[in-house]
């Protein structure tokens, strides 16, 4: 990784990682999405799909040729040994696309999106500070009930796939509570960057 300030950024599913991601990418900071790099993976044509044809045939492929999310979804949250495979998959790709990408970004620090950093165990240690966006979880299941037209049963298999609110918060140098009006998390959220350019400034 280069020798900038890092921030990593996490929160559980529906705990509006993206709004605060957004915000600070606003105010100068290049963002790197972890999720986006592992999409841009398994579209048609993109480099993890010759292992996943290879590891899984094409069942589970769509027919334009995109690893078929829905039923891989299913698969790995059903099997642990098939998790461990698309994983043993994407975290090296992902890992080589996130150090290409923080070696061209221009901002005015680095911030890396994990919706699994905590779980994924060597992220902690390839960034300076680990911000935590937070809810409760209820307000975490109707967000992703909502936005992603799943039932609760659905919502809570996904949640129990990652860490907890506690584990989370574990790992967390700076929290940014994200319920109650948009301006006064951004306010919360200025102050952070603020403080996060202090960082970068002093790893010059």
């Amino acid at each position: 990784m280069p020798a900038r300030f890092a921030l990593g950024l996490t929160g559980g599913i529906g705990s509006g990682k993206t709004t605060i991601a957004n915000i600070l990418g606003e105010l100068g900071a290049a963002l790197i999405d972890t999720d986006v790099i592992a999409h841009q993976l398994t579209v048609s044509g993109g480099l993890a799909i010759p292992s996943i044809l290879t590891q899984f045939g094409d069942n589970l492929l769509t027919a334009d040729g995109a690893m078929d999310r829905s039923a891989m979804r299913e698969l790995v949250f059903s099997d642990p040994a098939q998790k461990h495979k698309l994983e043993n998959i994407l975290h090296p790709l992902i890992r080589q696309e996130t150090e290409k990408a923080a070696s061209t970004a221009t901002g005015s620090y680095l911030i890396f999106v994990v919706p699994l950093l905590v779980e994924s165990g060597n992220w902690k240690s390839r960034v300076d500070r680990v911000l935590v966006v937070d809810c409760d979880e209820e307000t975490q299941i109707r967000r992703v009930m909502s936005r992603n037209s799943l039932n609760r049963e659905q919502v809570l298999a996904i949640m129990h796939n990652q860490a907890s609110r506690q584990q989370r918060l574990a790992a967390a140098d700076d929290v940014i509570a994200n319920q109650g009006p948009l301006e006064i998390i951004r306010t919360q959220v200025v102050q952070l960057h603020q403080q996060y350019l202090a960082y970068a400034e002093m790893k010059k």
